[in-house]
């Protein structure tokens, strides 16, 4: 009988919107500090240097990308094929690292120009929109905003970061 009381108090409804309030506020709050820590993340300095093609990085704003490491170090980039590059093959660009070194890795989506992680974003290949480099793989937080961009600008291949092999990246090339 307590508990059918409870229940037409409000009080258990209550507690159970507010616990749930409490989940969203938080999950909202993680996620604007893990944005903000992004976007500290991609700011290049006039000093960067792409380790994979020497370009300096701040001159393509708009295409930076970047890997993080446990140490505290990074490494920038001029584009996302080149990060591809650098991952596929640390052992030739920073022998001292190795791929359980790679602490995070965030490239920016191609629209909104805003970090998405690089393990969570879609990437369109075979596009007439050339990065720094040449052919790139375009980058979108959103698979709907990469399937759009891909029938605007003739994309030819939707991928995610696990697709992305070095064949694929040495065809881009």
């Amino acid at each position: 009988m307590k508990g059918t009381q409870r229940l037409r108090s409000g009080r258990i409804p209550g507690l159970l919107a507010l616990a749930v309030l409490g989940a969203f506020l938080l999950a909202s709050a993680s996620a604007a500090m893990e944005k903000k820590g992004a976007e500290g993340a991609m700011k290049a300095t006039a000093q960067d240097k792409c380790p994979v093609c020497g370009m300096f990085v701040t001159k393509y704003p708009d295409w930076t990308a970047v890997v993080l490491f446990k140490d505290g170090s990074h490494a920038f980039f001029d584009g996302p094929k080149d990060m591809f590059k650098y991952i596929l093959d640390l052992k030739r660009y920073n022998p001292s690292k190795t791929a359980d070194d790679v602490n995070d890795a965030w490239v920016l989506d191609y629209y909104t120009v805003l970090p998405v992680h690089a393990k969570k974003a879609w990437y369109v290949t075979g596009s007439h929109v050339f990065g720094p480099m040449g052919n790139e793989l375009i980058p979108f937080s959103k698979e709907s905003d990469a399937k759009e961009f891909m029938k605007d600008h003739m994309g030819k291949k939707l991928l995610r970061f696990s697709d992305v092999t070095v064949d694929i990246v040495k065809a881009l090339d």
